[in-house]
């Protein structure tokens, strides 16, 4: 019902916009934004319907739903459910939905004459996306409409045999969320990201407005503070998403020129290079024309990555797209009805729209936006031209050839490599430009402001190499073209840095709300320059120096480039030991991890029995024998790094073992103050009940009797009789035998093992519950006890000690990159405000198109 009513009272409220925009009358005007404001408040309480039916349904584990089945199960936390609302296709774009909604009411609520036309195309946008999750089949077409989050199991999958045997047959438990999702940032990236796409449409419909109404030039003072908010959100995503990946993937990097990431990252440099025109327009009166394209083209790069990700044309090219729901055919037409109006509307007005006919100088402000504009476009078009390669076989077939384009094989190194010379260029034009932007030069005025940020940029780039931080590139010979753009880089982001500080401190003087520009500038710069060394620079320090293969079943890679480290064996790396300390586990509760061995499993995987009390500091936080919840698909692996003389630290890496995608890995980094120390597992041990074990060898031994296990000492201390074992409910005449085993390693460490004979008294049996000590791979098992004799009879296996393989990577200068990008959005920010009270003061005066 919220559904159907969402997409109908969107087609009516942007049929009453566009009514209340083309009316003369000003009466009939008002009636029409009176009916189209009714119909957006119904359309909005709608969707507000929808997302508490949909999260209602996951958080209550209606497994009858297949949206709640597919991406959610029993024992996820609430803040886990948020994210499986928007895992699939129909939730993202509820989001997407949802974050229009918002948009739209603020919309409603700051502007007067321009609400009507805005509003009118901005609720054809929402219709659009409204009907994408309709799921409604028109019969005598045979075509389905949108996909819905509310469809049923036994409809999606009505094949299954249990609904012949059941029909109203519900699930016990979901399929549950990708583990990669599993984390904090899973929460609030996608957020944060689709507010991002949806505020692409704000100065979209502006343009549009105003192209519509022949407000050719007045809808750029209203769009600007939108764009700008479009592009710090946006912005904020992207760089979101790629700490995720730094935190949560293994390939060593927060950026992997995925088709996704590529999708992202195009229509915001697209976004960027409008708001320089923009800009250039509203402070010279130029550039407007390419303001109106560039702005267009921001929002259709929206449109256009949706339809790569959600159509399933990317195929396995990507790691982050959609399966394709049978909406490829709607988003396609979604993509090319907001290209044909806003073609439409360009043509129409293209001759009304001012512009300079006089070529700009080559020492004015206009010509230098030009130019980094220019740069800003070919850097978005060499990605969206490389990553639109599977679009292009896909057009071919339809035209009946093949074409049969592959993308590139090391895609980092193609892209990064066409990137890094237009991030000199942009770069450079960052620091020049800003001087034009202040006021008019020529060629003298022009090197007396610039060679001081030159000479300096030049110098300390000479440092920077006399000191040789451009002498080693992950432990490899760097090629001379390489390290000479790597120079260049430097060189030229160093530039920016000291040009924009000498415009800052200039401006600031009299206004610090007009530094925004040089704030975001300087952040750019230090972004380059982190990027630069932590991705041109990372070095790997977990080399095996040892000469030997690890095993013939890896890889050449993660036998040269990782350790192998033995539970509680230090091994060298570089100027740090690492001691590899056991395996921990998370129990609910709890704040820390908890050591796997102080606990027994039990039936139900995600409960476990405490071994010994468990404390925090010093206060006792749950008993021996208590139970506790825990996630048995992440374990954790302690590493300790020791260093001589300084402090020791501790890391984490985690691995989450899921039967769908095998063993998950994800990094623990420690952060320094200019490096990180990323270190991730490459590989663990199999499981126990899966691992080879010897042959059983059986030892009848007596109380203080001395056993030798390959090359361990076990000492038979004695037996004690209990009539408690965690996880069995032992009955009035039942009792258990417990043997205390010191079991002492190569070393003479001391390892206290306790296999269990649990005997039943009621039913004449007994049963064995063995003891294992992962770290030196050796299971005890106590058999039976012949009390003619005082004898204990013993089944002892062995397998391979507990180990881990490591990888550990520094990347230096990754620091300069976050506090880049914070600067980026700081002065965006600031602009923003800026942009905002002027456009709030003209409102105010009466002067809202002028």
């Amino acid at each position: 019902m919220f559904v159907i009513t969402s997409f109908f009272t969107s087609i009516l409220a942007a049929y009453g916009y566009w009514e209340a925009a083309s009316e003369k009358n000003s009466s009939l005007t008002n009636s029409w934004l009176k009916f189209s404001r009714i119909a957006f408040t119904l359309h909005a309480f709608s969707v507000f319907g929808i997302v508490a039916s949909l999260f209602s349904i996951i958080y209550s584990h209606r497994y009858e739903y297949h949206y709640a089945w597919s991406h959610s199960s029993n024992h996820l936390p609430v803040y886990y459910m948020i994210s499986c609302f928007w895992e699939g296709q129909e939730g993202s774009f509820l989001l997407w939905i949802f974050w229009h909604v918002i948009l739209g009411a603020v919309l409603i609520k700051v502007n007067n004459k321009w609400e009507a036309p805005v509003m009118a195309i901005f609720m054809m946008v929402q219709a659009f996306l409204a009907s994408m999750i309709i799921g409604v089949v028109i019969p005598w077409l045979n075509v389905k409409i949108g996909s819905s989050p509310f469809i049923l199991m036994k409809e999606s999958m009505p094949d299954l045999p249990v609904y012949q045997i059941r029909p109203d047959f519900i699930a016990e438990d979901g399929n549950g969320l990708n583990p990669l999702l599993q984390n904090y940032w899973m929460v609030i990236h996608p957020p944060t990201l689709f507010l991002g796409f949806a505020s692409t449409i704000v100065p979209f419909a502006y343009c549009m407005a105003g192209l519509w109404k022949g407000w050719t030039k007045e809808w750029i003072r209203p769009a600007l503070p939108w764009a700008l908010f479009a592009a710090i959100i946006l912005g904020t995503g992207i760089m979101m998403g790629a700490y995720w990946a730094y935190e949560t993937l293994n390939f060593g990097g927060y950026w992997n020129w995925d088709p996704v990431e590529n999708a992202v990252y195009v229509p915001w440099l697209i976004l960027i290079a409008s708001l320089h025109l923009m800009i250039s327009y509203k402070n010279s009166g130029t550039a407007l024309r390419m303001a109106v394209i560039m702005v267009t083209a921001s929002f259709l790069l929206i449109l256009y990555a949706t339809f790569l990700t959600r159509s399933g044309i990317l195929g396995d090219s990507s790691v982050h797209s959609f399966t394709d729901l049978g909406l490829s055919g709607q988003l396609l037409i979604y993509l090319l009805t907001f290209t044909f109006l806003a073609t439409w509307l360009i043509i129409r007005r293209w001759n009304t729209i001012p512009f300079e006919e006089k070529e700009p100088s080559i020492f004015s402000r206009e010509f230098w936006i030009f130019i980094g504009v220019a740069f800003l476009s070919m850097a978005a078009f060499q990605v969206l031209a490389t990553t639109s390669i599977p679009v292009y076989n896909a057009i071919a077939k339809l035209l009946g050839f093949e074409l049969a384009l592959a993308p590139p094989a090391k895609p980092e190194i193609h892209y990064s490599y066409w990137q890094m010379g237009f991030a000199i260029a942009i770069a450079i034009l960052s620091g020049i430009g800003q001087f034009f932007w202040w006021k008019k030069m020529d060629s003298k005025q022009l090197w007396d402001a610039l060679y001081l940020p030159l000479i300096a940029a030049l110098l300390l780039t000479a440092l920077v190499v006399m000191l040789g931080a451009i002498d080693a590139y992950a432990g490899e010979e760097i090629k001379p073209m390489v390290k000479m753009a790597y120079i260049l880089l430097l060189t030229a982001s160093i530039f920016s840095i000291c040009s924009n500080i000498m415009i800052f401190v200039k401006v600031v003087k009299n206004n610090y709300r007009i530094t925004g520009g040089a704030i975001a500038h300087i952040g750019v710069a230090l972004m380059l320059i982190g990027i630069l060394f932590s991705s041109g620079y990372s070095k790997i320090v977990s080399l095996n120096n040892t000469g030997l293969l690890y095993s013939k079943e890896f890889s050449e890679e993660v036998n040269r480039d990782n350790l192998l480290l033995f539970r509680n064996a230090p091994e060298k790396m570089k100027d740090l030991q690492l001691i590899y300390k056991g395996q921990r586990i998370e129990v609910k509760g709890y704040s820390g991890y908890v050591n796997k061995d102080w606990t027994f499993p039990m039936d139900d995987p995600y409960k476990v029995i405490l071994r010994k009390d468990l404390k925090d500091k010093d206060v006792v936080v749950f008993k021996k024998g208590d139970t506790l919840q825990t996630n048995p698909e992440n374990t954790f692996y302690e590493v300790a790094y020791v260093k001589a003389n300084s402090d020791t630290f501790t890391l984490f890496p985690r691995v989450q073992q899921n039967v769908k995608m095998g063993n998950v890995v994800s990094p623990d980094i420690k952060h320094f103050f200019g490096r990180d120390l990323y270190s991730h597992l490459s590989a663990i041990p199999i499981k126990p009940e899966e691992r080879d074990w010897s042959q059983t060898q059986t030892h009848t031994i007596k109380q203080g009797d001395t056993i030798y296990i390959n090359d361990y000492v076990a000492i038979f201390k004695h037996v004690d009789v209990i009539h408690t074992v965690p996880g069995i409910e032992l009955g009035k005449n039942d009792f258990a035998v417990v043997a205390h085993i010191m079991l002492l390693g190569e070393d003479g460490s001391a390892y206290p093992m306790h296999p269990n004979l649990v005997v039943l008294t009621d039913q004449s049996s007994a049963g064995s519950i063995p003891e294992m000590n992962e770290e030196l791979g050796v299971k005890i098992t106590l058999d039976k006890i012949l009390p003619e004799s005082h004898e204990f009879v013993f089944s002892v296996n062995t397998c391979q000690k507990d180990y881990i393989i490591i990888k550990a990577i520094e990347k230096p200068g990754i620091n300069l990159l976050w506090i880049g990008t914070f600067m980026v959005l700081f002065g965006l920010i600031m602009a923003m405000f800026r942009r905002y009270r002027e456009f709030i003061l003209m409102r105010d005066k009466g002067q809202e198109i002028a």
